[in-house]
């Protein structure tokens, strides 16, 4: 009943805690909403979505660009070309050159085509030598004949099982301008759409890209405007069929469309050096969302914050009702548990036992006149003795085993998964070790022995009939003349 009053009192106390803390944080955020939403209203619509704009094209140039820096600087390379022109006699150093590009730079791939050989070097070593009639080296020959310096393709990687790669293809020309071989790098579709993904996390805002004929080249992993996938052109998304004659004629501009009676704003930007369009667009139920989100998170922090007071009140509680158990089932002296903490991990004990059908054996431990150190030392030595043989006794007991202040001088020992043959040399050793134990109490080097009784646990037994067998072992090894393991019989009776 005491039990019950005091769960009941915790619960209210809680509750009102609650009510009060969460209260008093939606009434404040609430406030602070409704006062600054007209406001911030206007200030989002007219000058977040630009400079937000600029921002994300500022970003994607870095990111997106940057390998087609790195494949550049690689057509230029001067130790590229001079190896190309050497004879490329020994694979290993462009192979070298290459795997620091792509660890140095972070590129998925790396590699060069030499013109002269035809041999496709990659950071692995030799993948194969490209020909005319082969399919899947078409875009080598495609590079070599066009007019631009380089392509961006988004082919298979034949170097890492086929995995779609964003490739970067740079023409690599000799001192005097002539063709030697294709050099660039290769980053994956998936982490370039993942770089997209972030983005419109980051902003909040749809991302997409497109050729200048109006196709999608590269959308967020849930795709384009209206879940439109790459290869899609704009004429065929509901609103945006005329926005195709409009966006290539200018390099950058803003635009709006109609979807669902919700209107989109287009922020759009021309990127000479994929020579594609980058499309940034907020539909007009997004630009609230700012305000909006500032509301959420600050209800999130509320709720967060009292759900934290709320706990740590909680585990305050749980502290000190469970200090208040264990001092009800540990031993003051030796920190080990007592007679009542035993019981409940004893009962676990030989429920697992029984369960799982495995050996289990109990030792009682007595030392020997022991109330002649109380005599002659005092009790605090006494004391002393039985903390020092504790400590070295549970350092030498597996962490599964159970180990227990029986009472006085005496203590238990419950052996998981242990036979009485094992349980017997373990209890032989224990005597040996405290026999060759020396306490240093009061400046005096003390020594004390111990008799140890052993029975093994028997299918369906209790465990007070186990340790009465063990106790009677214990009697006749101080019976025997003390400091010595007595093991109950097979069929002792309980």
């Amino acid at each position: 009943m005491a039990f019950s009053t005091s769960r009941k009192a915790q619960i209210t106390l809680l509750l009102l805690l609650g009510i009060l803390l969460l209260g008093g944080f939606l009434a404040t955020s609430l406030a602070s909403y409704y006062a600054s939403r007209e406001s911030i209203r206007h200030h989002i619509v007219d000058t977040e979505l630009p400079l937000t704009s600029d921002n994300i094209y500022s970003e994607i140039q870095k990111d997106l660009i940057r390998p087609t820096q790195i494949a550049s600087m690689m057509s230029r390379d001067t130790f590229l070309r001079d190896w190309a022109l050497a004879g490329e006699h020994d694979p290993e150093p462009i192979t070298r050159y290459l795997r620091e590009i792509q660890d140095h730079y972070g590129t998925f791939t790396s590699f060069f085509i030499s013109e002269r050989t035809r041999t496709y070097y990659q950071a692995k070593g030799v993948l194969k030598q490209v020909r005319e009639d082969e399919p899947r080296d078409a875009w080598y020959f495609r590079v070599r004949s066009m007019d631009e310096p380089y392509e961006i393709s988004v082919d298979p990687d034949m170097a890492n099982a086929d995995r779609l790669t964003f490739f970067i293809n740079f023409k690599v020309f000799d001192y005097q301008q002539r063709f030697i071989g294709v050099a660039g790098v290769g980053l994956t579709v998936d982490a370039v759409v993942k770089l997209v993904d972030d983005y419109q996390r980051r902003y909040d805002r749809s991302i997409f890209f497109t050729d200048r004929s109006g196709l999608l080249v590269l959308t967020g992993a849930e795709g384009g405007p209206m879940g439109s996938r790459r290869g899609q052109a704009l004429n065929t998304i509901d609103g945006l069929e005329n926005l195709l004659f409009e966006v290539p004629r200018p390099e950058s501009g803003n635009f709006s469309y109609r979807e669902g009676g919700r209107a989109h704003f287009l922020n759009v930007r021309y990127i000479p050096e994929l020579d594609w369009y980058l499309f940034v667009d907020k539909h007009e139920e997004g630009a609230l969302a700012g305000i909006r989100h500032s509301l959420y998170l600050n209800l999130l922090i509320c709720v967060l914050i009292s759900f934290a007071v709320l706990v740590l009140v909680y585990l305050a509680m749980r502290r000190y009702q469970r200090r208040i158990a264990a001092l009800a089932t540990t031993d003051s002296l030796t920190d080990l548990p007592n007679r009542r903490g035993f019981d409940i991990l004893a009962a676990q004990a030989l429920q697992e036992a029984q369960r799982d059908s495995s050996q289990l054996c109990a030792v009682l431990l007595d030392l020997d006149n022991f109330k002649l150190i109380n005599d002659e030392h005092g009790h605090l030595a006494g004391d002393e003795v039985l903390r020092g043989f504790a400590s070295q006794l549970r350092d030498r007991l597996r962490q599964a085993d159970i180990l227990c202040r029986w009472g006085g001088e005496e203590f238990a020992l419950l052996l998981k998964n242990t036979d009485r043959h094992a349980a017997f040399e373990l209890a032989e050793k224990l005597r040996q070790h405290c026999a060759q134990q020396r306490y240093a109490v009061a400046g005096e080097s003390l020594q004390i022995s111990v008799s140890l009784g052993l029975s093994q646990w028997h299918p369906g037994e209790t465990l007070h009939s186990l340790l009465a067998r063990a106790d009677r072992a214990l009697y006749r090894a101080k019976q025997g003349g003390r400091n010595r393991v007595c093991a109950a019989t097979q069929d002792e009776a309980s």
